[in-house]
C-alpha cells in the first residue's frame, strides 16, 4: 500500500520539470496538477494592479533557450533543466565571444557540478546558469545565444483552497509556488499542504482552513491586498517552505512571538520528542514576513525542516527530487495535523460550579474512569480544567501547567462538559 510520504514524492516528482516564475504558464500548470488532488479556485491578477506598495509586473513564459558552439552544440540548454536560465530573462538573439559572454553567467565555484538558481524579477536582464565544470571546459570562441522568452502584460496567478469549518474564523496555510525545478524549496511544501488539506477534510474542522498556493513575496502581498477587508477573519497562520529534508524540524515565529500558533507549535513539537528548533522571527524569509507585517500583524509562523539557505543544495540543482524523502515529507505533515488538533481544540471553558470542588463521582466521572491505565492521569486531567475554567484560561494553558498531554486534558474537558460542569 502506498503510503502519503510516498504519493506527495510522486507529488513533487510530477512538478519538478516545470518552468515555474512569480508569473506565467508555468504556475498554472504547477496549479492544474493540484487541482488534479484537491479543488482549487484560481485568480488571475492584472499585470499593472496596485497591490499595497507593488504592482504586479508583466508576465513572463519562456519557450526555449539555449548557449550554442561554433559547431551548433548546445552546451547550455533550457530543455534539460529549467534552472539554466535566469529567472525572467528579456529575450535575446545574439552570437558573441566567450569573453562577452562570462558576464551573462552564473556558476558555483565551490561546488562545480551544481547548477545555481539566480532570478531577475525587477530588472531588464538575461542570463545563464550552468555548472562551472561546464564553463570551465569551453573553448574561446563565438557562441550563438537565444533567450526565445517574452514579457507582455498578462496576469499574476493564484490559487485557493478552502476546508470549510465549524466557525467561519480562519486558519491560512501558506506556500509558494514561484521556483522552478527546486524541490525541498518548496515542493516539498507545495505537496504537505495539498496533504494537509486532503487530511483536514476528512473531518469538519473547528476552524475554516484556508489554503492558499501564490508565488512568493508578491503572491502574498497581492493576496493581503485583495482580502484586506476580511483579514480579520484570519485568527492563526502557518508558511510551509523547505518541508521535505532530512534536517530536523524548526519553526519560526511570528511577529507577536506569543500567538496562539507558537505556543501550539512549541507544545506539539516538544511534547512529541521530535529533535527540533524554535527559531525567533526576523524580518527575512518566506511569505510569514507579509503575513506579519505591522499593519497586518497576524499570528503566522513557519514551519520548515532545515530553513533557508540553511543547507548547501539550496537554490541548486542538487535540490532535486533525491534531496527530499517520503519519511521527511510525512514526518512535517504528521506534525501539523498535531499541530491543527491542539489548535481546533484549544476552547476557553467557565467552570459552571465554581464553587468548591464539584462532586464527580455523583455524575459518574470517576467510574468511566475505571479500568483505564492512565485513569490518575485522566482524574488530575478533570482538576485541573475545573481549576482554570474561569474564561480567560484556553486547553493548552491547562496542558502547559499542569504538564499533562494535551489530549488527556481535552478528553477531561469533552467529558466535565457533556456531565454540564463546564461550558465553551
Amino acid at each position: 500500500m502506498t503510503t502519503a510520504g510516498e504519493e506527495m514524492h510522486t507529488l513533487v516528482e510530477r512538478l519538478y520539470p516545470l518552468c515555474r516564475s512569480i508569473t506565467g504558464n508555468g504556475v498554472r500548470a504547477t496549479l492544474d496538477i493540484v487541482g488534479e488532488y484537491i479543488p482549487l479556485q484560481v485568480h488571475e491578477v492584472p499585470t499593472g494592479t496596485q497591490v499595497l506598495d507593488w504592482t504586479v509586473p508583466q508576465e513572463w513564459n519562456i519557450e526555449d533557450a539555449y548557449i550554442a558552439d561554433s559547431a551548433g552544440h548546445r552546451v547550455v540548454d533550457f530543455a534539460a533543466s529549467s534552472l539554466h536560465v535566469l529567472g525572467y530573462s528579456v529575450p535575446v538573439s545574439a552570437t558573441m565571444p566567450l569573453a562577452e559572454l562570462r558576464a551573462h553567467l552564473h556558476t558555483l565555484p565551490d561546488h562545480p557540478t551544481w547548477v545555481p538558481y539566480r532570478t531577475s524579477y525587477y530588472q531588464p536582464r538575461w542570463g545563464f546558469c550552468l555548472a562551472q565544470e561546464t564553463l570551465d571546459a569551453l573553448p574561446d570562441g563565438d557562441y550563438e545565444v537565444r533567450v526565445d522568452s517574452t514579457l507582455t502584460d498578462g496576469h499574476l496567478t493564484y490559487a485557493e483552497h478552502v476546508v470549510p469549518g465549524q466557525v467561519p474564523d480562519e486558519v491560512i496555510v501558506s506556500c509558494h509556488v514561484c521556483h522552478p525545478s527546486l524541490a525541498n524549496d518548496n515542493l516539498a511544501g507545495i505537496a504537505v499542504a495539498v496533504f494537509l488539506a486532503r487530511a483536514l477534510a476528512e473531518r469538519t474542522p473547528y476552524y475554516t482552513y484556508r489554503f492558499i498556493f501564490a508565488p512568493g513575496t508578491i503572491g502574498a502581498i497581492t493576496w493581503l491586498a485583495r482580502n484586506a477587508e476580511r483579514i480579520e477573519r484570519v485568527k492563526h497562520g502557518l508558511v510551509l517552505a523547505c518541508a521535505g529534508d532530512a534536517g530536523s524540524l524548526t519553526y519560526k515565529r511570528s511577529r507577536r512571538g506569543d500567538a496562539e500558533i507558537d505556543r501550539v507549535m512549541r507544545h506539539v513539537l516538544l511534547a512529541s520528542d521530535r529533535p527540533h528548533h524554535i527559531a525567533e522571527f526576523t524580518p527575512y524569509g518566506y511569505d510569514e514576513r507579509q503575513y506579519c507585517s505591522p499593519g497586518f500583524d497576524l499570528g503566522v509562523g513557519s514551519l520548515s525542516r532545515t530553513p533557508y539557505a540553511g543547507y548547501p543544495e539550496y537554490h541548486t540543482s542538487a535540490d532535486n527530487p533525491d534531496f527530499v524523502t517520503p519519511q521527511a515529507m510525512e514526518d512535517t505533515l504528521a506534525v501539523c495535523r498535531e499541530a491543527f488538533a491542539v489548535l481546533d481544540r484549544n476552547r476557553r471553558y467557565v467552570n459552571l460550579s465554581p464553587y468548591g470542588e464539584p462532586q464527580l463521582g455523583r455524575r459518574g466521572l470517576y467510574a468511566s474512569l475505571g479500568g483505564r491505565s492512565d485513569a490518575q492521569q485522566a482524574q488530575m486531567a478533570m482538576l485541573w480544567v475545573l481549576s482554570l475554567a474561569d474564561g480567560e484560561h484556553g486547553l493548552l494553558d491547562v496542558a502547559e501547567r499542569s504538564g499533562l498531554p494535551f489530549d488527556t486534558v481535552a478528553a477531561a474537558a469533552d467529558a466535565l462538559h457533556d456531565a454540564g460542569l463546564i461550558k465553551a
